[in-house]
């Protein structure tokens, strides 16, 4: 009889421990989906959020070349990017040439901090482009950048 107690007793811990790795594997599960859903389609919304009409095209501002050494150890290398902002509002306008100096300041430092292998891929650039509309943004207090423009971008290493 005190054998049968004792393998109840064992038979009870067993179970104990597969509720105990069932239940946190459950919840790593749902947690792991609501996560995957959050960010599959949050990412959707803001890309249709982006992409305007042609008619709700923003004010557009030439802010002229820029030509800058890069961030290269190894070797010398420059770029020399031709950049377009496009505007919210002509008010904006208006803060962004008052605000000139400091814009272009803003442009030449987050260039040079990178390098030329970083800039030269397609996703480089797309880095390039938030950093820049981010920085821009922080400087601006009537409105925004929506987007900016690289008319011309040639990277060169010696």
């Amino acid at each position: 009889m005190a054998e049968e107690a004792k393998e109840v007793k064992e038979e009870k811990k067993g179970g104990l421990k597969k509720i105990f790795l069932i239940i946190p594997a459950l919840l790593l599960i749902i947690a792991g989906g609501g996560g995957a859903y959050f960010f599959l389609f949050s990412k959707k919304g803001k890309k249709e959020e982006s992409v305007l009409p042609p008619s709700q095209v923003g004010v557009m501002m030439d802010l002229g070349v820029f030509t800058v050494n890069l961030a290269d150890r190894e070797a010398d290398a420059f770029a020399r990017v031709a950049v377009t902002l496009e505007l919210s509002n002509e008010k904006v306008r208006q803060e962004v040439e008052r605000r000139l100096p400091i814009i272009k300041d803003a442009i030449i430092d987050v260039i040079s901090s990178k390098t030329s292998s970083f800039v030269r891929t397609p996703e480089g650039r797309e880095n390039l482009r938030l950093e820049l509309i981010r920085r821009i943004n922080t400087i601006l207090f009537e409105g925004g950048v929506r987007n900016i423009y690289f008319t011309e971008f040639v990277v060169q290493t010696t």
